[in-house]
């Protein structure tokens, strides 16, 4: 198949140009004004940005968490994701207490083969890491999974102690590899969440009452010095609070590797939101939880400014019905997380570019380049570039558009409701190209089948 785009504004993280894109196969093979060439598929894109398939660094796909599991799979996931502008994601693999990581690592490859639309890759979460096993993480650089997440919040579920945070910071750094942390003083958390639960509070407003920013804020800062002694390059995952993001820059400053990502909805929703009736809280229940509205400035000078360095959605649906609802008797039982893969892109555009808060340029970094470079998938993936991957979207800055469950053509996520329900957003992907298929046109899917595992360089190289 052989696929012609023509006449758009093509926009990467340091381009901005009008030209003609020749994609033949998997890979873009031409890039000029008015070419040539004759192609099975002719798109005009005249009037619309052409940009590189978003990359979502942070998904949970089919996870198990609190006693339900996770409402997308790898397929409904994906199909999201895709309807989105994105063409790649990375997910979580799990490894079990005192279980090998690469058989955790083989149940999620399980899970995704077959089922994927559009690539995918894994991160690794270690909940142990004893001295004898330290040798599975060379193991699982070489299949491909390049970085590991560790927790420093849920104790006796995901919880790792100090030792085993350094003792697997050091093998990464060592291994050229990349550490992704959970950034929450959990063990304190949990003794604040005991006292609120003794004091009768089960609203989900506690949910966001008993995780102060000052913890995330400890969090960060210990991972950041525990890094910098072990020597590893460290990504902080779902950062959102001006306190944790204060951290970061102080280590950074200090010359640490320390990068940070933060997610739409610290950006778009505050703690107001727990506070909706009839339990509609929940859908926000997160963690870590929305924040005061005010740390939002922050967050969006540390998109502008580099200190945070991408926007990954932490995607982890759980349904209202029969899902969320399982902690109406107490916050403390509602599964923690909330849909979005679908929303991210857009998102970015209408609340970020159309504001003036970020650049198209920055726009495209934050939701595909930077996690390219970070994880391991640049350039072959997050830039438009001869011999790159042709994951491409053809992308309407003009089109406008109201979410909502209801409208098939802004959610396809398998979760009954939207964080974003009811809000009128402009710029929405048209066409969306992975590996040179075309994935969705004008809101309907060309195809549910075609993904592929993709394995990651290690920090520093690049993938070909």
């Amino acid at each position: 198949m052989s696929i012609l785009i023509k006449n758009g504004r093509i926009i990467t993280a340091v381009d901005d140009y009008v030209a003609d894109i020749y994609i033949e196969g998997e890979s873009v093979k031409q890039i000029g004004r008015d070419l040539a060439v004759t192609a099975d598929r002719t798109f005009d894109a005249s009037g619309k940005l052409v940009i590189p398939g978003g990359i979502d660094p942070h998904t949970h796909l089919d996870m198990p968490f609190g006693g339900t599991t996770s409402a997308d799979d790898f397929h409904s996931g994906t199909l999201a994701a895709a309807h989105g502008g994105t063409t790649t994601i990375v997910d979580f693999a799990i490894q079990s207490k005192g279980q090998s990581t690469l058989d955790g690592l083989e149940i999620w490859h399980e899970k995704a083969e077959g089922k994927a639309v559009v690539d995918y890759a894994f991160h690794m979460i270690v909940t142990d890491m004893p001295v004898s096993r330290l040798g599975e993480m060379e193991k699982l650089a070489e299949a491909g999974v390049t970085s590991y997440k560790l927790f420093m919040a849920y104790p006796g579920v995901l919880y790792v102690d100090d030792g085993t945070l350094y003792r697997t910071f050091r093998q990464a750094g060592l291994n050229n590899t990349r550490i992704c942390m959970h950034a929450e003083n959990g063990i304190v958390i949990d003794e604040i969440i005991r006292e609120a639960v003794e004091a009768g509070h089960k609203e989900p407003s506690w949910h966001a009452k008993t995780r102060p920013t000052r913890m995330e804020a400890e969090g960060v800062h210990r991972a950041v010095a525990i890094a910098e002694v072990a020597k590893v390059p460290l990504y902080i995952v779902h950062l959102s609070s001006h306190d944790a993001l204060e951290q970061v820059r102080i280590g950074r400053a200090r010359g640490v590797d320390v990068q940070a990502e933060t997610c739409p909805q610290y950006l778009f929703f505050d703690q107001t939101w727990y506070d909706k009736p009839n339990f509609e809280g929940a859908k926000w229940v997160m963690t870590p939880a929305l924040r005061e509205k005010w740390n939002q400035g922050s967050l969006w000078q540390g998109l502008r400014m580099g200190d945070l360095s991408a926007v990954a959605t932490d995607h982890c649906p759980f349904c209202f019905t029969g899902q969320k609802e399982l902690g109406r008797d107490s916050f403390t039982k509602i599964p923690n997380g909330a849909p979005g893969v679908e929303n991210r892109v857009t998102a970015l555009y209408d609340g970020g570019v159309r504001t003036g808060q970020i650049s198209l340029n920055r726009w495209v970094e934050l939701t595909s380049t930077s996690a390219a470079k970070t994880f391991g998938l640049f350039p072959k993936k997050g830039t438009i570039a001869v011999g790159s991957d042709a994951d491409i979207v053809i992308f309407d800055p003009d089109e406008t558009r109201v979410v909502s469950v209801n409208d098939p053509r802004t959610h396809h996520m398998r979760v009954d409701y939207s964080a974003y329900e009811g809000h009128t957003m402009t710029g929405w992907s048209e066409t969306v190209l992975s590996r040179g298929r075309v994935i969705v046109h004008k809101s309907n899917a060309e195809t549910d089948k075609g993904g592929r595992f993709v394995k990651r360089a290690r920090v520093g190289e690049l993938l070909r």
